[in-house]
């Protein structure tokens, strides 16, 4: 199948980033969201980010204005209906997924591709509660999409072979690298990752070292660009949690018990970097552990 149209739901940090590179490759793109004010936000987060590569010679101003044209926003999602592909990047909450399919559904192409950009939720069963399984696929974009490279590609047991084979395509237009994952809860990256992070957090709630140690630990002695709690502010910490609780839940191993650390900053609404307070208070000009 030729992917020339684009539905993406949610405007988010996931969100905007797919449509900002989808848009940059040449695709038409319909951003959803219920929010105006999440549109209108995402939107000017993709005029930044896409002003951020001008500015570094990486694409040019005409390259810009041609992809934000190509960029149109909505707040129904029926719309999204006569598109080709359409990606899931609302909240990692099964349910909201599965009450956005169902809603999305009575107005698709039969030929549309559906997919969901979920980090750890069963790709299978999502599939399941569609009418098009053998359609659809995990779609699992990196954190920021315009930066990162890796796009990990889910089967689902039902997911057929020209649909895996178009959106490897389509992985290679947007100028990224497909890795395929077999669908297991997290698959790859998250699979390792963000229990990396949850023992980061056990170490805290250990008093084995402070926000600062652990994070410095990791960036000198490992070479981690980032450390693994400031990173979890970024990802998030509700999303580092929903993810341990998939991995619990799912593989029943008590090596993927969710920190009660990460659990009571999920609890005070700390966050991260969204809420302005996770593991960092970032309400001041430099950020300062909270721990």
């Amino acid at each position: 199948m030729d992917i020339q149209s684009v539905g993406i739901v949610g405007a988010g940090q996931m969100g905007n980033g797919i449509a900002h590179v989808f848009a940059l490759a040449g695709y038409e793109v319909l951003l959803n969201d219920i929010s105006a004010e999440a549109l209108e936000k995402g939107l000017g987060v993709i005029d930044r980010n896409l002003e951020r590569q001008v500015s570094r010679g990486k694409i040019s101003a005409e390259e810009k204005a041609a992809a934000q044209g190509r960029i149109r926003t909505t707040p129904t999602l029926a719309d999204l209906g006569p598109t080709d592909l359409v990606i899931e990047a609302a909240t990692e909450r099964e349910t909201v997924k599965q009450a956005i399919f169902a809603e999305l559904l009575p107005h698709l192409k039969p030929g549309t591709i559906l997919t969901s950009n979920t980090s750890s939720i069963s790709i299978t069963r999502l599939a399941s509660r569609t009418d098009r399984p053998e359609k659809f696929m995990g779609f699992h974009f990196m954190n920021p999409v315009p930066v990162m490279q890796l796009v990990e590609l889910i089967r689902g047991i039902a997911t057929d072979q020209d649909t895996y084979e178009t959106l490897h395509r389509v992985v290679e237009r947007l100028g990224k690298t497909a890795a395929s994952a077999e669908d297991f809860p997290a698959f790859i990256v998250n699979r390792i990752l963000i229990p990396m992070i949850n023992e980061a957090v056990y170490t805290l709630y250990e008093g084995v070292g402070s926000v600062k140690s652990i994070d410095e630990s990791l960036k000198l002695g490992a070479n981690h660009p980032m450390g693994p709690l400031e990173l979890a502010d970024f990802i998030g910490l509700d999303t580092c949690l929903a993810i341990m609780n998939v991995l619990y839940d799912g593989l029943a191993d008590t090596k993927y018990r969710p920190c009660p650390l990460l659990t009571k900053y999920v609890e005070a609404g700390w966050l991260g970097r969204k809420t302005q307070r996770g593991f960092y208070d970032y309400r001041g000009e430099v950020p300062v552990p909270t721990r």
